[in-house]
Order: C-alpha cells, then structure tokens, then sequence
C-alpha cells in the first residue's frame, strides 16, 4: 500500500532539515557578532567622545549638601552626608558627561569655561537641573546641581582625594590603610549608584 502525501506538503528527510537549522545557527552567529561589534564600538566611541575632566583613582572623602531654596534665596539645609570609599571619579563623569535626553527633558552640551564645566541644563534622576562641576585638581573637585522648579534645591557634593586604596597599597608592597582611614563606607548613595 503506497501513502500519498496532501499537495503542498513536501516531507523533509533529516538531511535538509540539518541544512536548514545549519544555515539558520549561522545566521543566527552572523548577527550576534554584529550586534556585539557594534554595541562595542558605540561604546568605545561614548568613551573616546567624553571631553570631562580626569581625576586619580584612590580612596576618595565625600561630602553632600542639600538645600531647599526658597523664592527669596533663603536656604535651608536637609541633609548633610559624609562618605569615604575607594573609587574612580572619572568612570562618574562620563556617566554624567553622557547624561542622555529623558522624557521632554533634553540635555545640553557642557560648556568649559577655565577650570569649570557648565550644563546649563541635565537630565538627571532629579529631573532637569543645572550643574557646574568646578574642577581644582586630579584630586578634588566640587560639584553643585540646582533643581528649578516647584520645590527647588540645591544639591553640592565636595570631593578630595584622601590616599591609596587599601588594594593599591597590597600590590605595591606598602602597608595598608588603617580603618579609620576607611570608614564611612555604606552611606547614602545616588539613584544610579553613584558617590554622593
């Protein structure tokens, strides 16, 4: 007894389906690669693109201040956090130097002006604020957002670079940091995992 097979089905021996699923799986690992290249190169690009200053990896002392401002400039202080802990400030500015366009709010350019980088507006996890980084070396800097607004604030974080991180030290043969010189190491930290 011979079987026939419905019009317009063809039956597939295990040959072409292994050819077919072979072509498939590498196309699937053509576009992968692709994906991954440029995902790369976007990034490498993000990061030789970034303008910002450039500070020395160690353990670094934090100190944030926020203010409400009232409409006659009045200031009152809500907050005051110290923090100390190992860090690149650098990988934190490019974060902030690439702050990118979110909701209505679009993100302006930095501007340098002498020792200071000026964002005339940001999009940041506050909403949109100004914000001047003033830069006083590779191992201090200050930096102050001003959100506008209904309930406007200010938000000045002062940074300087203390020592050595304790691993640096190890690797170099040096002693390690005594604790009290790193202290403070679970205090408050930005939305987006940011110091201070």
């Amino acid at each position: 007894m011979r079987i026939v097979q419905p019009i317009g089905i063809q039956q597939m021996t295990s040959r072409e389906g292994f050819g077919q699923s072979k072509v498939f799986a590498c196309t699937l690992g053509v576009v992968i690669a692709v994906a991954v290249s440029l995902l790369a190169s976007s990034s490498m690009a993000a990061e030789e693109s970034f303008s910002g200053p450039t500070f020395r990896k160690g353990l670094w002392r934090f100190v944030r201040t926020l203010e409400l401002v009232s409409p006659s400039n009045v200031r009152q202080k809500l907050l005051e956090r110290e923090m100390t802990r190992c860090v690149d400030p650098t990988q934190a500015m490019k974060a902030t130097f690439s702050s990118p366009s979110i909701g209505n709010c679009r993100s302006s350019r930095p501007e340098k002006i002498s020792n200071r980088y000026v964002f005339s507006n940001r999009c940041d996890y506050m909403g949109p604020v100004s914000t001047v980084i003033t830069v006083l070396s590779d191992e201090a800097y200050t930096e102050v957002n001003e959100v506008h607004g209904q309930a406007p604030r200010m938000d000045r974080v002062v940074a300087r670079r203390i020592s050595d991180c304790h691993e640096d030290r190890a690797s170099l043969g040096q002693p390690a940091a005594t604790p009290s010189e790193v202290s403070h190491d679970v205090e408050q930290e930005t939305a987006d995992g940011e110091p201070l």
